[in-house]
């Protein structure tokens, strides 16, 4: 058996939980500025790769680079120290991360074919590069500015990609893995209209990183809109293989404000992914009682 077939196995195990990483550094409103040498000292991206070997070799190459470092560190400090958002540092792309990895292994199992092999007789596992690339770099954007910064990233990352796959690729297959991951990049945007598999799973992914770690600096630092409150609200979601469609997801939410998170955000990111029809979504509160999450609301 090669490592493809382990890959796409029914009897692979698919509970894996990566580690959950520490709270990004240098980027909270309340706590007082960190030199960036400081701030990036200990980011490390970590996922099950399952033997895929160009995968490993990529995740090497991106975790040995301090300047892919940077820019999630200045998208850290754009997003939570200067406009309240939720997370957008390297917290959320190893999440994100993550989640793209496990959709795809739980498709491709139910035979969902990659684009990557449905158009260019490549396979899964060079799918789950694209998708990791997508995951790694699709809202570097934010280091230069919230609008628009699908674009930013795609410019940020379209000539440091060919490095960090120096190790696992040569032509032309490198330019096919760099052209797919900017189009999984371009098309998580709220407009994005992805078309290829893979591009719909980094949309997917990175709406699910909806649990309220990644409203918790906006929030504790008292920053109370609609979107640090709705996400605040979702206290866990769970991703499994389903019943009547290929992926299950369970959102367990403690308050209502929740269902913002769930119809308006994810709804949307699913709807215009591609993959809606392989999807089943379920949120439920799992409480007698709504958790309180503030006071008084002020405008």
């Amino acid at each position: 058996m090669n490592d493809e077939d382990d890959l796409v196995s029914e009897d692979a195990p698919l509970d894996e939980r990566p580690p959950l990483p520490d709270p990004p550094r240098g980027a909270h409103p309340l706590e007082p500025p960190m030199p960036p040498r400081e701030a990036i000292a200990e980011v490390r991206v970590r996922a099950p790769t399952r033997g895929n070997r160009r995968l490993e070799r990529f995740l090497e190459a991106v975790n040995a680079d301090d300047h892919v470092k940077a820019l999630w560190h200045v998208s850290a400090v754009n997003a939570s120290r200067r406009l309240d958002m939720s997370d957008h540092s390297w917290v959320h792309i190893q999440i994100v991360l993550n989640i793209g990895l496990r959709l795809a292994r739980i498709l491709f199992r139910r035979g969902v074919v990659p684009s990557v092999k449905a158009d260019y007789g490549m396979s899964a596992q060079d799918a789950e590069v694209v998708i990791a690339a997508g995951c790694l770099f699709h809202c570097v954007g934010m280091s230069i500015h919230r609008k628009d910064h699908e674009r930013y990233s795609l410019f940020l990352t379209a000539d440091k990609l060919e490095s960090l796959l120096a190790s696992a690729y040569e032509d032309p297959e490198r330019t096919i893995i760099v052209s797919e991951a900017l189009h999984a990049i371009i098309g998580h945007r709220a407009d994005g209209a992805p078309f290829t598999v893979e591009a719909g799973i980094v949309r997917i992914a990175d709406a699910l990183d909806m649990a309220r770690g990644r409203s918790r600096v906006p929030f504790e630092a008292g920053r109370h809109n609609i979107h640090s409150l709705s996400a605040y609200a979702i206290e866990e979601v769970k991703i499994s293989p389903g019943d009547d469609r290929a992926v299950r997801v369970e959102i367990a939410m403690s308050n209502s404000a929740g269902i913002y998170q769930v119809d308006e955000l994810l709804a949307e990111k699913l709807h215009g992914s591609g993959l809606e029809q392989h999807f089943e979504v379920v949120a439920r509160i799992d409480a007698e009682q709504e958790e309180r999450l503030i006071e008084v609301f002020r405008i």
